[in-house]
């Protein structure tokens, strides 16, 4: 019925067809949001894992939490995967989501708020009580026109806080954006920050301003101090250090003890496909992440280079269907940078062609390299010595196929190696051409891969 709707539905009265629809919504739900305490999380990374962090934590001390996020939602003690493919559910199934939230009996709702809802308005008709701001960097440009729009629609989010008596503000303030944030007039402000070198007299004036620091990251867990507290988190990354403070300054908010707090966090959950340590009892590491674009990417590289293992190799690739182009030479750098074996190959081509895709990544890993990539037309064998050691020098890889890229990988593996791949975290599908999806499971492929190569099952063949 929707999908006749807009195509009934003329270009210029779209915006009025995506409002109208999010008020709809809600009023055949009967308006849920009003019997909870929403929190909206919005940034370009670490949005995920805030939201179950958040929600961890209040569950965990009592108080019966509701979540959406692109990878799981949850009820309570109850969660499933999200296998929409979207970060933010439409109007129709996020207000039936919060319905089922109240039915439930939930306090609060942790909602992962994205720039394309925002503009789709899929955030009207909610009642938002509390606006996290992660961090902004450059992504969706195309979309929105601009990296100016990009922030803009996220500020709609405090914009509407602002509007609601008693709203809260919970901000990244050492992103150099953050001024723009806390220029909308929000009651009540929380921020952390590792630097702690304001951008801004706005940053530098706030009360409730908590630092972060003694951050250390080991491969199974991260330790950071919140003020004069010590967390143990038994998540992987700098980054998350970042994602738990703002979980903190959520549950501070709420009137929660900070010794609760702690206990949640070092009870804490990993989220499928996000730093997702892979451990089939193999002598090498293996790390599934959702990372996709050039920030978290480099986030990620940076946090395993932390683990003092010897050699990094990467499988990753660029999304397709015109989106951020621009930032595939940009990962191809930045994997030239961290990586000594480099594996690139597909990842939600949609209608472009995997191949140039792929060579368009590779003009940043070559520029930088000043060589040329191997095509793996006819893979390496996996047991001839000399083989792998002329694979080795070459070091770089365009593999289409994604299966078999992360099958090399795992071959070339060695003793204290770590094998990251990149970009298509805890997703449930691959987008092809003609809008097909294609089952996908990264986790489980890299878990088989690993376990044939274990078993000496020949994985690579001529």
């Amino acid at each position: 019925m929707k999908s006749l709707l807009r195509k009934l539905v003329p270009e210029f009265m779209m915006n009025w067809y995506h409002f109208i629809l999010a008020y709809l919504g809600a009023l055949i739900y009967r308006f849920p949001s009003r019997k909870l305490i929403v929190i909206g999380v919005t940034g370009t990374t670490g949005k995920t894992t805030t939201c179950n962090l958040i929600a961890q934590i209040l569950n965990y001390c009592g108080s019966k939490t509701g979540m959406a996020t692109t990878v799981n939602f949850c009820i309570g003690g109850e969660e499933w995967i999200n296998e929409y493919k979207q970060t933010m559910l439409g109007r129709f199934k996020l207000q039936k989501l919060l319905r089922q939230m109240v039915e439930a009996g939930c306090k609060y709702a942790v909602i992962e708020t994205s720039s394309e809802g925002i503009l789709q308005h899929r955030h009207r008709a909610i009642d938002y009580s509390v606006a996290v701001f992660t961090n902004l960097s450059p992504e969706h440009i195309e979309r929105h026109g601009g990296f100016e729009n990009y922030r803009a629609a996220k500020l709609e989010l405090f914009e509407k806080v602002a509007k609601r008596e008693g709203g809260i503000g919970v901000y990244n303030l050492d992103d150099e954006n953050v001024e723009s944030f806390l220029a909308i007039p929000i009651k009540r402000r929380y921020g952390y920050c590792t630097k702690c070198r304001a951008s801004g007299y706005r940053a530098a004036m706030l009360e409730n301003k908590h630092h972060i620091y003694d951050i250390d990251v080991s491969p199974s867990k991260t330790s950071f101090v919140f003020d004069d507290e010590k967390f143990e988190l038994p998540l992987i990354g700098e980054f998350n250090a970042y994602n738990a403070a703002a979980a903190i300054c959520v549950a501070l908010s709420q009137g929660l003890e900070i010794g609760q707090i702690k206990k949640a966090l070092t009870l804490a959950r990993p989220v499928s496909g996000r730093m997702e340590i892979i451990d089939e009892g193999q002598d090498f590491a293996a790390i599934v992440d959702y990372a996709h674009e050039p920030a978290s990417f480099e986030g990620a590289l940076k946090a395993i280079k932390n683990f003092n293992l010897k050699r990094t190799i990467v499988v990753f690739g660029s999304a397709g269907g015109g989106r951020d182009k621009w930032r595939r030479p940009m990962m191809g750098e930045i994997a030239d940078k961290y990586a000594e074996i480099i594996i690139v190959t597909t990842d939600d081509p949609g209608d472009e062609k995997p191949g140039e895709i792929i060579d368009e990544i590779l003009e940043g890993v070559l520029s930088a390299k000043g060589g040329s990539a191997v095509r793996l037309s006819s893979p390496p064998k996996s047991s001839g010595g000399k083989n792998r050691e002329r694979i080795l020098k070459k070091n770089v890889f365009k593999i289409v196929d994604r299966r078999r890229a992360i099958r090399v990988a795992v071959d070339l593996a060695q003793s204290d190696d770590l094998i990251l791949f990149a970009g298509k975290g805890g997703e449930t599908w691959m987008n092809v051409k003609n809008g097909k999806k294609i089952p996908w499971d990264e986790s489980a492929v890299v878990r088989e891969e690993i376990r044939n190569k274990m078993a000496d099952i020949p994985v690579i063949k001529i």
